[in-house]
């Protein structure tokens, strides 16, 4: 607060103004029975309505010998808005998790039922050294007193499916608690892979990647009514019976990693180093543990097909040809351990399960004993396939998100019921 008073030559009093201005912002106001009554039961409604749901541990007996009395940070990547209610549903039972939320929830009611769980609120992008300033101490007081965070190391949701570069702000300032004497436990990072056979808003973030000119405008009243818009149709689909679920819902937990034990392999001293040296050896921390999230990263059937369907590059594929490269694939994820959901199923089972949603979202046609790639298709396929594409990479060159996806006219299109 001094440096900012001095540096802009500002009344102290309008200073201190902003810093409880920016503190009302970010401190929630945790309520048990909102989270434990309210929330978990929306959040078991919301999440079984929509999923079947799936969790699995890499090395669960790693994550039951964390001493009681360390601090647990959940490092997850971030496909979907909703991450925030499948991965709190899924750990209600053992942790209330407060996590790090951006602007977008911002809007009443959203700002008060995230601040009654516990979430706090943090400005992306915005570079004012006095706010950071706050946002630091603030979760370095969280963090010496014990609190369970979540956090999504990408800084944001992906565009493309694939797993983003870290951005290094709120690890830091975790990281950095460790420079308090007086803090004497460890921190533990724990690594969560979450995917889906269907994202929610996958169509809008595949918009904003094509152009920037189609990012939804309105601000938050607009956002408002797509969601409720959304709400509201899918409450007519479920009172009519008309309500399907979307598949799966996989979270996997991987192997926890200790912030005492890494610093025992970076150079001495890196938390108090200035800022510019400090964060090259972070990332090299941040990177690491992306990798071990990319290394669970749960692999559902539509996933699994879209990479089948992509691999041969072609707009018609026999549909026994398909069955066999997803097969193909399966084997090679199982040669890198990957996390195949259902990996022991009939391979035509795991196909039925992914060609309902395809065929829901018509994103592919049946032609006879082939398989037809739409033209608004090819995106979305994209989207799901690169979501696991660091684990099997597709064979040949695949062209990028392209608008002549969505307006080659020469491919088939679907009948009218």
């Amino acid at each position: 607060m001094r440096d900012h008073v001095a540096t802009h030559t500002l009344p102290e009093a309008a200073v201190r103004r902003r810093v409880n201005a920016y503190l009302d912002e970010m401190i929630p106001h945790f309520n048990v029975l909102s989270y434990y009554k309210l929330g978990y039961n929306l959040a078991k409604i919301f999440v079984n309505l929509l999923y079947k749901v799936s969790v699995d541990y890499q090395d669960e007996a790693a994550l039951t010998r964390i001493p009681r009395h360390d601090v647990v940070v959940y490092l997850m990547n971030h496909r979907s808005n909703a991450d925030y209610v499948v991965v709190a549903y899924v750990l209600a039972h053992g942790v209330h998790v407060s996590y790090a939320v951006g602007e977008w929830a911002r809007a009443w009611p959203l700002e008060y039922v995230f601040k009654s769980f516990g979430a706090y609120f943090i400005r992306r992008r915005f570079r004012e050294p006095l706010y950071h300033a706050v946002l630091e101490r603030y979760v370095q007081l969280i963090t010496r007193n014990g609190v369970t965070q979540g956090i999504f190391p990408e800084g944001g949701l992906t565009r493309d499916g694939r797993l983003r570069p870290p951005k290094l702000g709120l690890l830091d300032y975790i990281c950095r608690t460790l420079l308090d004497p007086a803090f004497t436990r460890d921190i533990w990072f724990v690594p969560i892979a979450i995917n889906y056979d269907r994202v929610l808003e996958d169509r809008v973030l595949i918009r904003e990647l094509l152009a920037e000119r189609d990012r939804p405008g309105g601000g938050r009243l607009a956002q408002l009514a797509t969601v409720a818009s959304y709400l509201a149709s899918n409450t007519a689909r479920l009172l009519t019976g008309r309500l399907k679920r979307y598949g799966r819902a996989a979270v996997n937990f991987g192997t926890p990693l200790s912030l005492r034990g890494w610093l025992r392999t970076a150079p001495e001293g890196v938390l108090a180093w200035p800022k510019e040296h400090r964060l090259p050896e972070l990332e090299r921390l941040a990177r690491e543990v992306l990798q071990r999230i990319g290394a669970v990263l749960p692999v559902t059937p539509v996933p699994l097909a879209a990479a089948a369907l992509l691999s041969f590059n072609q707009t018609v594929v026999p549909r026994g040809a398909v069955l066999e490269r997803m097969d193909e694939l399966r084997d090679r994820l199982h040669d890198v351990n990957g996390k195949v959901v259902r990996g022991d199923a009939r391979i035509g089972d795991v196909w039925d399960r992914a060609w309902r949603m395809l065929r829901m979202r018509r994103l592919v046609v049946a032609e006879g004993d082939s398989l037809v790639v739409l033209p608004r298709g090819r995106p979305l396929l994209e989207y799901y396939a690169n979501s696991i594409a660091h684990l099997v990479p597709i064979r040949g060159p695949r062209p990028p998100f392209h608008k002549a996806h969505e307006v080659d006219g020469t491919l088939p299109r679907l009948r009218p019921s």
